[in-house]
This record gives structure tokens, C-alpha cells and sequence, in this order.
């Protein structure tokens, strides 16, 4: 009998109606078996729940996405913003339409990591080494995931365009966020085409690339209805290649992308952020060691000197590439070059989340070290200096990162030069906020949660949650006044040395409290 992965498409409709009957009695007996455990009164009470809840935070996000419409509508100019000179002016189209890409892109990342055509650990256990076709166990799910796509890319991007183009009619608005709807499934389309391998790696990623920019093109003519029927004739051809195929994938990969969505999805369930970095970053393949090879081979004198070098060469392989960095980078000055300017409050929030990701895509290193503390226990020094070895790197970083950002918005007039010292504080503090937040620990789901008028909300969930993050924001406070105050006055610069040293003191004093 052929291995499960040397298995090709060529069976007979026996061999389809078999597989068909296996994941109808599997499916069918897993629904038998949820129903039996769960009462009619649990699942209104479920039900009733989270339609309120729903409902109350598309109320909010409603009212939010309205006023920053209004708001960006009776803009007059860019008086208001918090640069000062304006060299260089981006349309609108342009930086929207950068958005639309860059959000498509991460949809097809997404996806390639989740494994768009993928089985769970049981499937995966009974299904794959069955000698019969697949399809009839992979296409369904494949196909709920390219509707799912489809419906939430057009819920999320309808109020992105009611805030970016005031000026289109309700009917404009809907054709824009059908395109960009189709636009997501064919994200998700194009990485089912590599994970098939019928693309290249090299030229799967330049014609991925290439396909999604077009796509990012269309919502913007909203007008006609050509670019929706456009996306959509061509969302549905690349899913007449990839259905007829989908039983091809191997079983390797079926059960990978199952791994890592089951991973992912259980620890965004339990509120576990650093679970779901760790889920999503695992399956990185480039580790670079070249880069640290000299560095590594000098001796060193001591063990906080060793432990030094140990997380410097751990830092600079096991981190992430540095384009994303600089793409946020990017999108900080961009924001504030776009034609028209945004809101002083908008802009200061960019900058916030650029700020927040930045530093949270430098915590790999603290994050994996977080997954044994016993063998920082191990280590003949005191904790207050393991943690300080491990918060350099990230310290480092997060300083030169907002140097940069400080220094582009001192030469576009945001405040005199002084802002880069600040800056570089800044970073200080958000780097030592990435060691906190790698060391936080699970949510307590013991405790109970608080009664709002909102209903109830699970305060020491997102306590946890929120932990590193917090210190984060906190750093960034003084710099934030300093751009809206459009100078740099002694007094910020102090207290920003003082908010930098407390919360880099805090994390390297403080012990981690174990689950």
C-alpha cells in the first residue's frame, strides 16, 4: 500500500463515496456527541450573551467610525497637524490603496500559516492514513474558509472606506467592500496555490504579490461595478484550479496548518497573547547564524558577561527580519504626508500602534526563554540580572527604532531636535516593556468577572492580557505631549528619563508571577 502522502487525485467515485461516508459519520457523530452535552437553556443563554455583546461593540465601533468621519470631513487643511512641513505630500488614493495591499498581504500570510487546506490533530490521527481520496475530507472546510474570508474582509473593510472616502455614496461604499471581500478570498485562494506547490516559492511569492496589488487597486473604483464583477469572476477561477486539487496537499502540511490553527485559535480563546505569537512564529524556517558566528566564538569573562553574549546572539538570530520594522517605520511618516492630514488624535494613535508593534515583534527571544524560567533559575546570578541581560537587546532596538521615527519627524517640523533624545528614551522604556509582557502569566480564569452596564467583563483576564503592554503605552506618554505640545521643553525630557528609568527598573526588579 502507497504512504499517505504518495496518494494522487486518481481514485474512483468508489473511493470518493467512501471518504464521503467517513467524514459524514465522523461530523455526524461529533454533533451527536456536542448536542448531548449542552442544554437548549446554555445555549440561549450563550446565544443571548454573545449577541449582546456583539451588538453592544458594533454600537461603539459604529459611533467611533461615524465621528472620526465626521471629523476627518470638516477637515479644511493640515493646520492641525502635528508636523510643521509638509515637503512631501502622498494623494490619498495612494496611502489607502498601500493600506488595502498591506492588508491583503497579511491575510495571505495568515493563511499560509494557518494552512488554507488543513486537518485537525483527530483528522489528522484518523483520516490521513486512510488509502482513499482526500477531498471529500479537506474541500469543505477549505471552502467555509474562503466564504468566511470573504464575508469578514467586506465587514471590516466597509467602515475603512466610510472613514477614507467621505465623499462616496452608501451603493459605492457596498461595491468597495464586495471587492475587497473577493479581494480576501483570493489571498486565501493564492496560498492554497503554494501550499499545493503548483506555485514556486520564489515566483509564488512575486506573482502573490502581484495579484494582490491589482486587487488593492479595485475597491478604489467603486463607482463602476466592473472591478467587483472582475474580482469576483477571478476569486471564482482560482477556485475552479484549487477545488479539483485540494486532495493533493500533503499530509505533512494538512497537519501542520491544523497544528498551528488549533494552537493559534485555543490560545486567542483563552486570551493568551503570547501563545499565539509563539503559534504563528513557530514554523519559521531561516535561522541566521552567520551574523552571530564571530560575536559568539570570543571569549567572555564571567557568567553575566556570557549570559550577555548568549541573549545578543539569540537576539540577532532568532528575531524577525527587519522589514517589518521598517514597514511600520513607513507607515508612522506616511500617515502624516498623506494630502489633507488626519486628525491630531489620529495621528498621535498611529504612532501609538506602530510604537506597541514594533516592540512586540522584538519580544521573540524573551518569549521563548519565558517557556522554562527554571533554567534562569539555574544560572549563578541574581534574577535582577538575568532579567536585565534579557532586556538589553530589546532596549537597544526599540531606542534606535524611535531615534529614527524622532528624527523624521523633527526634519518634518514636529518639534526642534531634542525629540530624538526622547525618543531614544522612549524606546528604552518600550523595549523592557517587551520582557514584561513575554513574562506574564496565563489569564485567571478562577476569577469571576465584573458586572458592567456593558455586561459582564472579565477584568482579570485582560489584566493579564494587558500586562507589558501597559508599560508600553506608559513609555510613550511624555513623547506623545512632546508632539502635540510642537516643542521639546526640559521639563517632558526629564520626566521621559524618569518614566523610562522607573519602568526599566520595574521589570528587572519585579518577579514574575508564576501560574
Amino acid at each position: 500500500m502507497p504512504a499517505p502522502d504518495m496518494l494522487t487525485a486518481a481514485h474512483s467515485a468508489q473511493d470518493r463515496q467512501l471518504a464521503s461516508e467517513i467524514v459524514r459519520f465522523t461530523r455526524q457523530s461529533a454533533k451527536r456527541y456536542k448536542r448531548s452535552r449542552i442544554s437548549w437553556g446554555t445555549r440561549f443563554v450563550d446565544a443571548y450573551s454573545w449577541g449582546l455583546g456583539i451588538g453592544v461593540s458594533l454600537t461603539i465601533a459604529a459611533s467611533f467610525v461615524l465621528a472620526l468621519r465626521n471629523e476627518i470631513a470638516d477637515r479644511a487643511s493640515t493646520q492641525k497637524s502635528i508636523i510643521g512641513a509638509q515637503w512631501l505630500v502622498l494623494p490619498e488614493p495612494l496611502l489607502w490603496t498601500s493600506i488595502t495591499f498591506a492588508a491583503l498581504l497579511a491575510v495571505n500570510n495568515l493563511a499560509r500559516k494557518l494552512g488554507p487546506v488543513s486537518t485537525n490533530g483527530a483528522e489528522s490521527s484518523w483520516w490521513l492514513a486512510l488509502p482513499i481520496d482526500r477531498r471529500p475530507m479537506v474541500l469543505p472546510p477549505f471552502i467555509r474558509k474562503a466564504a468566511f474570508t470573504a464575508a469578514g474582509s467586506a465587514v471590516i473593510y466597509l467602515p475603512f472606506s466610510m472613514v477614507t472616502a467621505v465623499d462616496r455614496a452608501p451603493l459605492e461604499h457596498l461595491l468597495a467592500s464586495l471587492t475587497f471581500g473577493a479581494a480576501g478570498a483570493i489571498a486565501l485562494v493564492l496560498a492554497a496555490l503554494q501550499q499545493l506547490a503548483l506555485l514556486g516559492p520564489r515566483w509564488g511569492t512575486v506573482t502573490t504579490a502581484a495579484a494582490l496589488l491589482a486587487c488593492s487597486v479595485l475597491p478604489m473604483f467603486s463607482s463602476a461595478p466592473w472591478a467587483t464583477a472582475v474580482v469576483t469572476v477571478a476569486a471564482v477561477g482560482l477556485l475552479a484550479v484549487v477545488v479539483p486539487r485540494a486532495g493533493q496537499v500533503r499530509g505533512t502540511e494538512l497537519a501542520r496548518g491544523g497544528a498551528v490553527a488549533g494552537h493559534a485559535g485555543a490560545s486567542l480563546f483563552m486570551m493568551d497573547a503570547n501563545e499565539v505569537l509563539r503559534a504563528l512564529g513557530g514554523n519559521r524556517k531561516r535561522i541566521d547564524g552567520g551574523r552571530a558566528a564571530r560575536l559568539y566564538a570570543r571569549p567572555v569573562r564571567g557568567p553575566l558577561a556570557a549570559l550577555i553574549r548568549a541573549d545578543v546572539v539569540a537576539f540577532i538570530r532568532l528575531n524577525p527580519p527587519l522589514l517589518p520594522s521598517i514597514l511600520w517605520l513607513a507607515s508612522c511618516v506616511a500617515i502624516l504626508l498623506v494630502e489633507g492630514g488626519l486628525p491630531e488624535f489620529a495621528q498621535l494613535a498611529v504612532i501609538v500602534i506602530c510604537g506597541c508593534a514594533t516592540a512586540s515583534g522584538l519580544g521573540g527571544v524573551a518569549r521563548k526563554t519565558a517557556l522554562v524560567p527554571e533554567l534562569d533559575a539555574l544560572l549563578p546570578l541574581h534574577p535582577a540580572l538575568v532579567r536585565t541581560s534579557r532586556t538589553l537587546m530589546p532596549c537597544l532596538a526599540m531606542a534606535v527604532w524611535m531615534a529614527m521615527l524622532c528624527s523624521l519627524l523633527a526634519l518634518l517640523g514636529a518639534a526642534n531636535p531634542a525629540l530624538i533624545g526622547v525618543g531614544a528614551l522612549a524606546g528604552v522604556g518600550m523595549g523592557a516593556g517587551t520582557l514584561r509582557a513575554a513574562t506574564r502569566t496565563p489569564p485567571d480564569w478562577t476569577a469571576p468577572p465584573v458586572e458592567t452596564p456593558f455586561g459582564p467583563v472579565p477584568r482579570a483576564q485582560l489584566g493579564s492580557l494587558m500586562r507589558g503592554l501597559d508599560v508600553t503605552i506608559l513609555a510613550m506618554v511624555p513623547l506623545l505631549v512632546a508632539l502635540y505640545l510642537g516643542y521639546v521643553p526640559m521639563s517632558v525630557i526629564a520626566v521621559q528619563a524618569a518614566f523610562s528609568a522607573g519602568i526599566f527598573l520595574l521589570v528587572i526588579l519585579t518577579r514574575p508571577k508564576r501560574s
